[in-house]
């Protein structure tokens, strides 16, 4: 298994001097976990954005804290919502020897016939799995190859993927993955474009024409 490293540094708590770190292009975050008190701590962020590419949420990371190595995941991840930039980082510190609970993502690869030669349409359903494991066998993401969908019946599941010794998937296995869904006919469409272009009427317009308000109706009695 390669485990990625990454640099980090001790910080200092403070909202303005927090601001200024990110400001200068580092991250502020924080470790905590297995045997260990929560460490504040920064880091470069462009080797941040190297090292997420390379790990994601489910890959060990040796975490280098002034000379000190701690294998750990990234728990949890904030963004700027204007940005985009990474503006804190969780890592939670973990027992080697003992498994996690994590989420692993599913990359769909390969060419499903039943899109190329059907005109099918490809439907991922789930995205990621959570999965129970040793650390050691944890991986970034499953690959699933979707060249077995070969007509409108087939689907892959849950049960489909292949997991490594030491690890065991928490969720269902009987939830499909991806599958294809048969191009609609002209019928349906037609139909389809029809609903999208008819706007629903309100609830006044739908008043019977010639109909009179209550109020109208009670007026003209009293006449």
């Amino acid at each position: 298994m390669s485990i990625i490293s990454i640099k980090a540094n001790v910080r200092e708590l403070g909202g303005r001097k927090t601001d200024a770190l990110r400001e200068q292009g580092i991250v502020p975050a924080v470790m905590y976990g297995f045997e260990t008190e929560p460490a504040n701590i920064k880091m470069d962020r462009n080797e941040f954005n190297k090292l997420y590419d390379q790990a994601g949420y489910s890959s060990i990371i040796n975490l280098e804290i002034d000379g000190a190595t701690h294998p750990v995941l990234i728990q949890d991840m904030q963004r700027n919502p204007l940005t985009d930039f990474v503006s804190h980082v969780d890592f939670r510190r973990i027992d080697m020897s003992k498994k996690v609970e994590t989420s692993i993502r599913i990359e769909l690869v390969g060419e499903s016939p039943a899109v190329k030669d059907l005109g099918g349409t490809l439907v991922q359903s789930l995205e990621e799995v959570d999965v129970s494991s040793l650390p050691s066998a944890l991986v970034r993401e499953f690959i699933v190859d979707i060249s077995v969908l070969k007509t409108f019946d087939d689907a892959i599941h849950v049960s489909d993927i292949k997991v490594s010794e030491g690890m065991e998937i928490l969720t269902d296995m009987e939830q499909t993955v991806a599958l294809v869904q048969e191009p609609r006919s002209e019928a349906e469409m037609e139909a389809l474009n029809k609903a999208i272009e008819t706007p629903d009427l309100n609830p006044e317009e739908e008043k019977k024409e010639g109909e009179e308000p209550a109020e109208e109706k009670k007026d003209e009695q009293k006449g």
